[in-house]
């Protein structure tokens, strides 16, 4: 039986990449896609309008932070996150289960071996990933209170109200909230973990899906309930449930976790707990592991993960959809990125010395070497932005802080992306990835 979400249309001959075609409810998304995050039920300083100008497929919404603020009753009662926000394009919703895991992960790696002579290391790598966390997810941590096998507890950083996210919780805000791709509850794991707490997360996720999936087949023909008489998201609104693989960088655990998440009752497959702290040959050697498992029928995603150069490798392990908010994040720190870069990258893909592309080589617009510079703000770059605006004005504004700044350079940086983006889809098609 075909998969009503997933459609793969073409395979290359020279790896496992794919050109496929994800359809919801609100429309349908060309693969392999890059999916901005709004986190809080925006992309950050962007008008909706512009996102179709843009090409912006798909985006990706964080069910703790909307539980959070302004909670998920008031965007069920509008008719769900689409209506509420006017994001009137596919979304994907995160189960919750990455920010209430990311603080507690800290606290476990500087108690789980106290003698260890590497724990003021591990400390310190922590640290790093704490803000890395917070940049792939969004800001504020969560104070976690209780983890158990039930689920987890935690303080609102908002209010300081008590929340509990279980499996059956995680699933009922996320029908609440409307998103058209669902993540089943699970255990992002810290880094680094030990084999042993990598293998019961990894155990405990598992169980969880089996949950999703049980609240999801009981309740299967819940629609939102909304009071919007204008409202279209209650017609013919269909949400689809991704399991998560996890277990760290284990390459048994990671095979493991592929075979049962792919056996699954699910719409489709994401594989969670890269980069979160890693290098990047740690960071691709848990996709090779899980390549051969990965499905040919369902769409996977790869959560977390959006820098150009991961982008061009991973798509060749049948990856279809990848998430990350640097592009906007560095957007709103002055961080320009160069559309050349897309063609550096492409042409050297099989590189041996590949380095960080998307660090290396964008542009600090807040440099005051910038300051007299009235060229357009990247010169190989046909955006709106680029082809009405020098650097000099968008580092007068950053210089201000002045609010356009940011949307400008946002604007930019998924524009870039979305060229990247079809820029790897011709390639496919050609045979060349």
């Amino acid at each position: 039986m075909s998969n009503p979400l997933f459609r793969s249309q073409l395979k290359s001959k020279k790896s496992r990449a794919r050109l496929g075609e994800i359809h919801t409810s609100h429309g349908t998304i060309k693969t392999p896609a890059f999916v901005p995050v709004g986190t809080k039920g925006t992309i950050k300083t962007l008008l909706p309008s512009l996102i179709p100008e843009i090409g912006i497929q798909v985006a990706f919404v964080n069910t703790y932070h909307l539980v959070i603020h302004p909670g998920v009753d008031v965007i069920s009662k509008s008719g769900g996150i689409h209506n509420f926000s006017q994001l009137n394009i596919p979304l994907m919703s995160d189960s919750g289960g990455f920010q209430v895991f990311s603080l507690a992960g800290k606290n476990k790696s500087q108690t789980q071996n106290p003698k260890s002579k590497t724990n003021s290391k591990s400390q310190n790598i922590n640290k790093e990933n704490d803000s890395r966390g917070a940049n792939i997810r969004g800001e504020e941590q969560p104070l976690v209170v209780k983890i158990s096998e039930d689920g987890v507890k935690f303080r609102s950083t908002y209010d300081g109200q008590l929340i509990e996210f279980t499996p059956k919780k995680s699933m009922e805000f996320q029908r609440k909230i409307g998103a058209d791709l669902n993540m089943a509850f699970d255990e992002c794991t810290y880094y680094p973990t030990t084999h042993e707490y990598a293998e019961k997360a990894m155990d405990r996720t598992h169980e969880w899906l089996k949950r999703c999936i049980e609240w999801r087949l009981a309740n299967s023909d819940q629609r939102l309930e909304t009071t919007n008489t204008n409202s279209q998201s209650q017609v013919a609104s269909c949400q689809y449930l991704y399991g998560i693989i996890q277990g760290g960088t284990y390459e048994d655990l990671r095979k493991k976790s592929a075979e049962f998440v792919v056996s699954q009752d699910v719409d489709g497959v994401a594989i969670g707990g890269i980069s979160v702290g890693e290098t990047k040959k740690e960071m691709r050697d848990q996709i090779k592991w899980v390549a051969d498992y990965l499905p040919k029928d369902k769409p996977v995603h790869l959560l977390g993960v959006g820098q150009i150069d991961d982008i061009v490798d991973l798509v060749k392990y049948r990856i279809d959809t990848f998430d990350c908010v640097e592009p906007t994040r560095l957007a709103r720190m002055g961080t320009i990125y160069k559309i050349a870069n897309i063609k550096f990258q492409m042409s050297n893909q099989f590189s041996k010395n590949k380095g960080d592309l998307s660090k290396r080589d964008n542009v600090d617009i807040t440099r005051t070497e910038f300051k007299n510079n009235l060229e357009p703000v990247d010169i190989d770059c046909n955006c709106y932005v680029c082809t009405h605006f020098t650097k000099a004005y968008l580092h007068h504004l950053f210089k201000q802080r002045e609010i356009l700044g940011y949307n400008l350079a946002t604007y930019h940086n998924l524009w870039v992306m979305e060229r990247l983006m079809e820029r790897i889809r011709d390639e496919i098609g050609n045979d060349n990835i």
